[in-house]
């Protein structure tokens, strides 16, 4: 009797890509943006929650559809945390309205945790770079948010008076940024917090 023996199993990957601006969170370009496949050659792998191409920063890619799931579904209140330059230099009224949650077209948003960043971050370069005005001043501020609403962070800085001009997702509940350099990738297996 001839017994078919299993496949063997895949070990589980996760990996960390610091996704630069103008790369879509897919491994098919469209238009203008590129694509995953031109940064990474990993086969088997998904992305874990989306980043809008316009947006940089932390992008989590599995080859576990469970983990996948966790990561991404907006049931498990995953924090997600963003550095955000905004026009203008948020009050402590408008820092404590995106605590409280701010009313959108699509309902309010949770509670975040809001902060100006101090001192301010040197950031990398971006290309192309932000538009600057002369005369509005700009700032960075920490924004948490634990749902994933259609450009959510944007809606919630525009809300607020303080329209975002640079987004960048610096880390996704235990996995951070760090280390990694725009378009690097690593496996991390276990949490790099």
């Amino acid at each position: 009797m001839n017994r078919r023996q299993p496949p063997p199993a895949v070990a589980p990957r996760l990996l960390r890509f610091h996704k630069p601006y103008g790369v879509l969170s897919q491994f098919t370009p469209e238009g203008r943006w590129t694509a995953l496949k031109d940064w990474i050659d990993v086969p088997g792998v998904y992305v874990a929650g989306r980043l809008d191409a316009d947006s940089e920063g932390l992008l989590l890619l599995t080859n576990d559809g469970r983990l996948q799931a966790r990561i991404a579904d907006p049931r498990h209140k995953m924090a997600k945390t963003y550095w955000v330059q905004v026009e203008g230099i948020p009050t402590d009224v408008a820092l404590q309205q995106l605590r409280d949650g701010v009313v959108l077209n699509d309902g309010k948003t949770l509670p975040a945790q809001a902060r100006l960043l101090d001192p301010q971050p040197d950031m990398w370069p971006r290309n192309p770079p932000i538009r600057v005005r002369q005369s509005i001043p700009d700032c960075w501020i920490e924004l948490i948010i634990r749902e994933g609403k259609n450009r959510q962070v944007r809606r919630m800085t525009a809300a607020v008076g303080h329209p975002t001009l640079r987004l960048v997702r610096m880390a996704i509940g235990p996995y951070t940024l760090d280390g990694l350099h725009p378009g690097e990738w690593a496996d991390c297996l276990q949490p790099s917090a």
